[in-house]
């Protein structure tokens, strides 16, 4: 899977992800407006309303990019109506050729794991049929619970040929409280690097694994590291832009050959019509602020790489 998603980066020249993480004040108000008119001011109309909004913002960025990432947590606090919204956007950005990568940080042991890596990569067995259920291409995952925990993923990435992204240095402003923490003279984020490494060995897809790793931009130095440690490692790197990773941030992600990461951006993309920089576009445009917002996105990374 780690190959599909490089021949598309370098099919497009753009190493980034579009994160579709909606939020109801991210919508415009007459996307908001229509369907609360048509379903009430209900749990159904906020999921009409976040899918109408999905489908916007990708028909308008799908041919610059090569993957998504959605945020099920965006989708799972509408419940029921909000994962249905999850599902068509992610039956729709396959339509449209990009690589899905499910952000839901999933992480249990053995049974547990094995049903979670079952609905997001996998395929459930329904009688005599296989069926998928979200049917992402990747999934992003916890290893806190060890390897017990992340073997069922692993197992199912070589099974179907699928993709995984564990969090080794996350970029939110807390995550030294536990991820900085020296253990025998090493960070703990070092530790799981190397984890990271003797799982994806198992699972390589030509020369990068098929096992990732989340490496945030908001600590250069750190990826610096983390680079060393895993070269065959492909980073999906969130924390550009609205978090205050700089392209120049960025560099240490990457290998020589200019590939290794995968660069996210959600909010900078899809709420892009709200920013002065594209307010001009307007909020009846906003597809198309989020396109040109993907467009300076991606030159500004190009930039530096």
């Amino acid at each position: 899977m780690i190959r599909q998603l490089i021949e598309k980066i370098q099919k497009t020249k753009a190493p980034v992800c579009v994160g579709l993480d909606p939020m109801l004040d991210y919508i415009p108000e007459h996307v908001l407006k229509r369907a609360l008119d048509e379903f009430g001011e209900t749990l159904e109309g906020a999921a009409e309303a976040i899918w109408q909004y999905n489908k916007e913002i990708i028909d308008h960025v799908y041919d610059l990019i090569p993957s998504v990432k959605p945020q099920i947590a965006m989708y799972e606090q509408f419940g029921i109506e909000g994962l249905k919204a999850y599902v068509k956007t992610v039956k729709y950005c396959h339509e449209k050729d990009l690589l899905v990568i499910g952000d839901a940080k999933r992480g249990d042991i053995g049974s547990t794991s094995s049903a979670y890596a079952a609905a997001h990569i996998g395929k459930v067995k329904v009688g005599s049929k296989s069926l998928s259920s979200f049917a992402t291409d990747f999934l992003t995952i916890n290893p806190y619970l060890g390897t017990d925990g992340v073997k069922p993923f692993v197992d199912v990435c070589k099974e179907e040929d699928k993709g995984l992204f564990v969090l080794v240095k996350t970029s939110n402003p807390s995550s030294g409280e536990f991820q900085d923490r020296l253990i025998d003279g090493q960070p703990l984020y070092e530790h799981v690097a190397q984890k990271v490494v003797e799982w994806g060995a198992d699972s390589m897809d030509g020369t990068y694994s098929n096992v990732g790793a989340v490496v945030g931009a908001t600590y250069p130095e750190m990826s610096s590291v983390l680079r060393k440690l895993m070269p065959n490692t492909y980073f999906l790197v969130p924390g550009y832009g609205a978090q205050g990773g700089t392209a120049e941030d960025l560099a240490p992600c990457f290998n020589e050959d200019g590939l290794g990461a995968v660069i996210n951006s959600s909010r900078g993309i899809i709420a892009a019509y709200k920013q002065d920089k594209y307010k001009k576009i307007g909020a009846e445009n906003f597809g198309e602020a989020s396109r040109q917002a993907v467009i300076d996105m991606v030159a500004d990374i190009n930039r530096v790489l």
